[in-house]
């Protein structure tokens, strides 16, 4: 029989709770544990690069999609090689769907990537994001206002989330929104690897007139574990196919 120490019941125990509730303070996890507030910024240290929690000012938040399913997700850097052609022509026929006013959201990935780069002449828009690498892409364009979300970063996607970043979207008006994908089915719809990006895309479009799905045909009748919203509950699709 292998016992555990110490250190792994107290990080066992702290993880059930966050998991059990989505997210937990310091404060709350030092009365769960009785222990000091640098053993536990320890442990969640710990936790973090076990891939379990995302850590947050003041707590964590747990990671869901990376901590079960992360063999399947690609880092972003992986994934800009794959159907480039393909997905250069989703985003120019996306770009051409944006109107001088309009509010444009642009979730992570590499396809809305691309969106962004597309975007950079148009003139009096505003683009809206949670993720960090299309803010950037986007500073030196003159006339694209951004709004970034705010939140914690994932790494593997770029894209903030968290309670900071759900407060800010709660208080959007979106005219058009672009929506990032990592699987499409009509069983499960559009989904994602991570529940917490998939509760921020959710955020987004309740608050978006209209919902454009993007993704290129590699991922078609695939699902990850995630469902953001229905086969039928978008606007419409633009795809390469």
């Amino acid at each position: 029989m292998i016992m555990q120490s110490k250190g792994e019941l107290r990080r066992t125990k702290m993880l059930e709770r966050i998991k059990q509730s989505g997210k937990a303070s310091i404060s709350e996890l030092m009365d769960i544990t009785d222990s000091s507030i640098a053993t536990i910024r320890r442990d969640l240290e710990a936790l973090e690069q076990s891939n379990f929690i995302i850590r947050t000012i003041g707590g964590a938040v747990y990671d869901e999609g990376s901590s079960r399913n992360n063999a399947a997700e690609l880092a972003f850097a992986d994934k800009r090689s794959v159907s480039k052609e393909g997905k250069e022509r989703i985003a120019a026929d996306a770009a051409a769907l944006v109107e001088e006013g309009d509010v444009i959201c642009l979730t992570g990935g590499t396809t809305t990537f691309l969106i962004a780069k597309a975007l950079k002449d148009h003139q009096n828009i505003t683009v809206v994001t949670n993720a960090v690498n299309i803010a950037a892409e986007l500073f030196d364009a003159e006339g694209v206002q951004v709004v970034v979300s705010g939140g914690v970063m994932r790494h593997k996607s770029y894209e903030l989330i968290g309670p900071l970043a759900e407060s800010v979207i709660e208080k959007l008006n979106i005219t058009k929104m672009f929506l990032g994908v990592d699987g499409v089915s009509r069983e499960h719809g559009f989904t994602t690897h991570s529940e917490l990006e998939a509760r921020i895309a959710q955020l987004f479009i309740a608050r978006s007139s209209k919902v454009y799905a993007v993704y290129d045909q590699t991922k078609l009748q695939k699902s990850a574990l995630f469902t953001i919203i229905p086969y039928d509950g978008v606007t419409g699709v633009i795809t390469d196919l």
